[in-house]
């Protein structure tokens, strides 16, 4: 991968939640067209960071920077237009059950962009062909697998033109069978050189996809470096731990 411009910047980031400090002198970078994995144990603050990346959460200090500009300087009521910049794809597929899947994906841009509803609908098509979906356009989601409907969901992301795509486990409630499905499109993105942050715990596709892995642990990033250097030689106790856990997962409850 040519490495090009930094597309998204964090520094010194910290969350607390109370008295609870949940993410802790986060400093990372992500370039363009770069797709970083990050790793780590539940509760280590990943996904709280992806979530800080578009406001979600409220950072309680430091800054993030979007395409070189700071998001965190940005008031409240400004946040939709910022959050244009930065697609995000969740858990959950959150699309509306009462909406085809092609106005799913349509409705976003007449409401956010403002786009004609043709040429929203054309590039509805167009996202959804991207992920092999454009023969569902008319389906409701119910119809559709879950792979299928969190596949919806990344086109309608993409159909906003973002210019990071932020993922928060996004395989994690499919069946074990779906889940190659939604990792191909990820492959295929990255291909076409979209920014990517990747909080998951698929670590076959970190290895075989990622630029860089990042390793997370009690609100810190304790290590990163590509996936030979975080897979195959580990520096830390604690990341050495983690991948002994991840590698044996019976060992715990034997």
């Amino acid at each position: 991968m040519t490495q090009g411009r930094t597309m998204l910047e964090i520094t010194a980031l910290e969350k607390r939640f109370d008295q609870t400090a949940v993410l802790r002198a986060i400093d990372l970078k992500v370039r363009e067209a770069e797709l970083v994995f990050v790793i780590g144990p539940s509760g280590s603050g990943k996904s709280t960071m992806l979530r800080c990346c578009n406001r979600l959460e409220e950072p309680t200090s430091g800054a993030i920077m979007i395409d070189g500009q700071r998001i965190t300087d940005i008031p409240r009521r400004d946040l939709d237009r910022m959050r244009l910049k930065v697609g995000m794809v969740f858990q959950g597929f959150h699309l509306y059950p009462h909406m085809s899947v092609l106005k799913n994906v349509v409705l976003a841009q007449t409401k956010a962009l403002k786009r004609p509803k043709a040429e929203a609908e054309a590039r509805a098509l167009e996202m959804l062909d991207q992920v092999g979906l454009k023969h569902k356009a008319e389906a409701m989601p119910n119809e559709l697998s879950g792979g299928q409907q969190q596949r919806v969901a990344i086109a309608r992301a993409l159909a906003l033109d973002p210019k990071v795509m932020l993922f928060d486990e996004p395989t994690s409630a499919l069946d074990p069978e779906l889940v190659g499905s939604v990792l191909k499109v990820m492959k295929d993105l990255r291909a076409k050189g979209m920014t990517m942050l990747v909080v998951s715990h698929e670590m076959a596709f970190a290895r075989e996809a990622a630029d860089r892995v990042v390793f997370m642990d009690g609100g810190y990033i304790v290590e990163q470096g590509t996936p030979e250097e975080v897979f195959g030689n580990p520096k830390s106790d604690r990341l050495k731990s983690f991948l002994a856990r991840v590698s044996n997962p019976n060992e715990d409850a034997a």
